[in-house]
């Protein structure tokens, strides 16, 4: 990879806001671009725990010691050495189906999920209330069908939860694939929630070899590294779901292809992932390159990681 770079700022809007730890609607990142062709997403989110994007930019032309940095670059390495040899990197490589990711509790929201084809839901709540569990209740009513994931961004209290679950019918427990990030990951309260509750833990923000106290866990190639993960994750028993970051469609597409490539590596590991969140935002000609929300993965066109012509027309800078 050339050490020249150059940088595209960027500004996504959402439809709504995010998750429970945001109340932002407009989102700033940069895309990357170096000397030999390649490209590369950072798109923070400092309320989840990441440096700025005025610290990542400085992060970039000095050290490189965060996370999200080194993954970009990796991003844009992988990227450039296929745009070099004309090769699409999405060709003959089967992704896994994502699921519906939901920011909040809006029926009209789930019908279109489940008109889209969605067969599971990922629904991030804001703590556990009663009138969240209602609705949950009432979904699982009227679409009988779908499977729930449900994410809590750490917001929850593991002793709450469990008194919640417990003593929700089983035929919605039974519909739930796992509680995301319920509560700050520690081993001896989650193992307490699971006995309690049954139902399946995801950890996410903590994510790392050990923690074998979650059955699932979240992989995001924006600032994981994803061989390391799997590997734990296949020696404790635990499914990986490998999910985007809520960023730039390009870094979406970069999270697409970590997860077909580790769904190839270790058969049965990864299960369904959350890779179409391009619907969350409002759209632009990089979110319509995506098409339509489904829970197929609809690869953009072009040589590497796609966008060819997008991106080759941007104003890029050169970075400090």
């Amino acid at each position: 990879m050339s050490n020249l770079l150059w940088y595209w700022h960027y500004r996504l809007k959402s439809r709504r806001h995010l998750n429970a730890r945001s109340k932002r609607r407009e989102f700033e990142g940069i895309l990357l671009r170096d000397g030999e062709g390649g490209y590369g997403c950072i798109h923070p989110w400092p309320e989840l725990g990441d440096p700025t994007l005025a610290k990542c930019l400085e992060d970039l032309g000095g050290a490189r010691r965060w996370p999200i940095i080194r993954r970009a670059l990796r991003c844009v390495e992988m990227d450039g050495a296929a745009r070099s040899m004309k090769d699409p990197l999405f060709e003959e490589l089967e992704i896994p189906a994502s699921h519906a990711t939901l920011a909040g509790c809006d029926e009209e929201e789930v019908r279109r999920a489940v008109d889209a084809g969605f067969t599971c839901a990922k629904l991030k709540l804001g703590g556990v209330t009663s009138s969240e569990l209602a609705f949950l209740e009432r979904m699982n009513s009227l679409h009988p069908g779908l499977r729930w994931r449900l994410d809590f961004n750490e917001t929850g209290d593991a002793a709450e939860l469990g008194e919640w679950f417990a003593g929700m019918p089983a035929e919605v427990t039974s519909r739930i694939d796992f509680l995301e990030d319920p509560a700050p990951f520690a081993d001896s309260t989650w193992r307490e929630l699971h006995r309690k509750t049954r139902i399946p833990l995801a950890v996410d923000r903590e994510s790392a070899p050990g923690r074998s106290a979650a059955q699932v866990m979240i992989l995001k190639p924006a600032v994981d590294e994803p061989w390391l993960l799997a590997e734990a994750a296949a020696s404790q028993g635990q499914q990986v779901v490998v999910t985007s970051y809520m960023d730039h469609p390009l870094g979406q597409a970069f999270a697409a292809w970590e997860a077909g490539r580790l769904a190839l590596q270790f058969p049965g590991l990864v299960g369904t992932c959350g890779l179409q969140t391009h619907h969350l935002f409002e759209p632009d000609a990089f979110t319509e390159a995506l098409g339509a929300w489904t829970p197929a993965f609809n690869a953009p066109p072009g040589t590497g990681l796609g966008f060819d012509d997008l991106l080759e027309k941007l104003p890029w800078k050169r970075v400090p």
